[in-house]
């Protein structure tokens, strides 16, 4: 009986022991830890699917196998945001300490894992519905408007209209919550104390090394970090990038990032042949002192206007645009006209300087300080007097201090307007009260005068005021109603300008800071998701100004046109051309999922990491489902020398500070 004690005091002291060894050797807290990293993953797998699914209509083409690759491609994505998110996490987990076991600390662990990755979770979740507005993950330059002053009153809203999205969120911090507290860590009943410092020190430095690892997203020495552009490996077409993506590392790593490097694919000598965005008019003609008006109309995609899209529905389809259908007509118009980016703070520096916004947005970008000369400069310089309209609370969207810096002597926004009762309490002044408003200051101007004004209420969350509601027809899409509305408030205005003196001596140019919402196919893809109007319009009639044009034209060739069209004498800089210039090269570019587009006559050529990844006839597959790339050598060559020498030009002149004529 003795030795039967003496057996089982030593199977238990042996037992005592391992348990001593491996609780001291860190493998409870390492299972722990990859279990709240899976934990993550599976949550932010869960919001790539749903990304997935609220926005189908965009990848309606990918394939189960195509889609299984893009969700294990975005591991590689979630592990690297989930390091940087919850770095002070890990680090505050793996201290080789015995007071981490204490309940106090793994509480306040616990809140802080909670509070990250439920931040990480929302804006994954943000972005289900935001991509259907930028056809991208949101970047750091949503700090931009989120500093703006009616967030509140956006938030309010995104909460009424999204509040599905709400209810996802919870759900998804409800499992994170559970399955954390299903997971825990357990102090280890006894130590080996030498053991357990020396191997927590090891356990330490490990964690960091993979972490390191995980962030960089690679464990070859020589593989860069990822960044966005990455996300083309596990995809077709450039915009299933945003699939494989998730918002926070979308963010993160384009947090204080020079995005601009000088490019050498030319020669001084051949990139000017080539392609100069420095301007000789070489014109003997006399100066035309007309007054110049330009209306940049929110959100008014090609899609919505009747009068250029007669082929659709079988040439049935009606749009949502009476005014403007019928001011095209009377109008120079262009069928293949194209924005250079999706957000507002894009359109600006593209159609009163020429300066389109690649990479991130010229207004948020560290190069926003360069010496430039927009459209306003050179004509103050010619006499003109300039103001820039804008009928949100003064400041909003960095408009005016942009436009400042662009040349326009005077701004008028809300303030200026001065009656708070037509707010439409969350945008600005509802574009019918401000068009008139506008009419009537320019009345008061002295001639030659050249004035822009940006509209505001064909905006989300897509309303109209109360005492127009039935009165416009519904459509499949919201935002179909209160365009009706801005053109309206557009007929409008062109009816109390044509009675005033200065009108029929102005030049009219028509156009948006991008498209939206789309409810036909065509305008769903990469070229359908840039087409805006572009309208020249003279009332007191002009042959040349008549008429719908085939030519290839973009936001960034308005500037050039319009000097170019009052034979302005000097030489001065755009990055875009004169539609009128027989010789130039009339061609689109835009930049969009870490891919540079060009389109140059019917096609559009994708350009990522100094190489073609896509080249479609998009005129005759309209819907971009054939990839040609290496099927046309001459056009690929000529697209891709185009697109080259673009990009050396506009790297080289916005790191260089020299976006102006010598």
């Amino acid at each position: 009986m003795k030795q039967f004690y003496t057996r089982a005091d030593n199977f238990r002291m042996l037992i005592k022991i391992n348990n001593q060894i491996f609780g001291s050797l860190h493998l409870q807290e390492a299972w722990v830890l990859m279990k709240r990293i899976l934990l993550v993953m599976i949550l932010l797998s869960i919001t790539r699917i749903l990304f997935f699914l609220f926005n189908i209509e965009h990848f309606s083409d990918i394939t189960f196998s195509r889609f299984m690759r893009i969700l294990l491609g975005g591991l590689q994505f979630d592990i690297s945001a989930f390091l940087f998110m919850n770095s002070l996490y890990v680090m505050l987990y793996i201290l080789p300490f015995t007071f981490r076991y204490n309940r106090a600390y793994q509480s306040v662990l616990k809140y802080l894992f909670f509070v990250v990755n439920g931040v990480a979770l929302a804006a994954n979740i943000i972005d289900l519905f935001y991509f259907d507005f930028i056809l991208k993950r949101s970047t750091a330059d949503v700090f931009h408007w989120a500093t703006e002053g009616n967030i509140l009153l956006l938030f309010k809203q995104f909460f009424i209209d999204y509040f599905i999205g709400i209810l996802i969120w919870l759900g998804l911090i409800f499992l994170l919550v559970f399955f954390y507290n299903k997971i825990r860590l357990r102090k280890p009943e006894s130590l080996r104390r030498w053991v357990y410092y020396s191997t927590g020190v090891f356990f330490l430095l490990i964690t960091m090394y993979l972490s390191v690892i995980g962030m960089r997203g690679s464990f070859v020495h020589s593989f860069r970090p990822i960044t966005l552009g990455n996300a083309g490996k596990y995809t077709e077409k450039p915009l299933e990038m945003s699939i494989v993506l998730n918002t926070p590392f979308a963010i993160i790593r384009t947090l204080d990032k020079q995005p601009l490097y000088e490019k050498k694919y030319f020669s001084s000598e051949q990139l000017e042949k080539i392609y100069s965005p420095i301007k000789d008019p070489d014109n003997s003609e006399q100066f035309r002192r007309l007054n110049v008006v330009i209306f940049v109309l929110e959100s008014f995609g090609k899609e919505y206007i009747g009068a250029l899209n007669k082929d659709l529905e079988g040439g049935k389809y009606s749009g949502y645009t009476p005014f403007l259908d019928s001011l095209i007509g009377e109008s120079k118009t262009f069928s293949r006209s194209f924005a250079n980016g999706r957000k507002s703070i894009d359109a600006l520096p593209s159609v009163v300087a020429s300066i389109p916004s690649l990479v991130q947005p010229y207004v948020t970008s560290k190069y926003a300080a360069n010496r430039i000369t927009g459209l306003a400069a050179l004509l103050g310089e010619m006499g003109y007097q300039t103001a820039f309209f804008h009928g949100a609370p003064n400041g909003s969207m960095g408009f005016e201090a942009f436009m400042k810096v662009a040349g326009y002597n005077k701004y008028y926004g809300m303030n200026e307007y001065g009656n708070s009762k037509d707010y439409d309490g969350i945008w600005g002044i509802w574009d019918e009260e401000f068009f008139q408003f506008f009419a009537k200051e320019l009345n008061g101007f002295e001639e030659p005068f050249h004035a822009t004004i940006f509209s505001i209420s064909s905006h989300h969350p897509f309303i109209v005021p109360e005492r127009h509601e039935g009165k416009f027809r519904e459509g499949p899409l919201e935002i179909h109603i209160p365009v009706q509305y801005s053109d309206m408030a557009l007929k409008r205005f062109f009816e109390k300008a044509s009675r005033m003196p200065w009108y029929e001596n102005t030049l009219f140019v028509i156009t948006a800071d991008h498209a939206n919402q789309s409810n036909f196919n065509v305008y769903k893809t990469i070229v359908g998701n840039f087409s805006i109007p572009i309208i020249f319009f003279r009332p007191s009639g002009d042959p040349n100004l008549t008429g719908i044009d085939t030519t290839v034209v973009q936001q960034i060739d308005i500037m050039p046109t319009i000097l170019g069209y009052l034979n302005y004498p000097e030489n001065y800089f755009a990055f875009g051309n004169d539609i009128f210039d027989n010789e130039a090269h009339h061609f689109v570019v835009s930049y969009t999922n870490n891919t540079f587009h060009l389109i140059l006559g019917d096609y559009i050529l994708m350009f990522r990491d100094d190489k073609t990844v896509g080249l479609y006839n998009y005129f005759s597959d309209k819907l971009l489902t054939e990839d040609i790339t290496g099927t046309n050598f001459e056009i690929q060559n000529e697209m891709e020398i185009i697109m080259k020498a673009f990009i050396q030009q506009y790297n080289h002149r916005m790191i260089g500070n020299k976006l102006y004529s010598e």
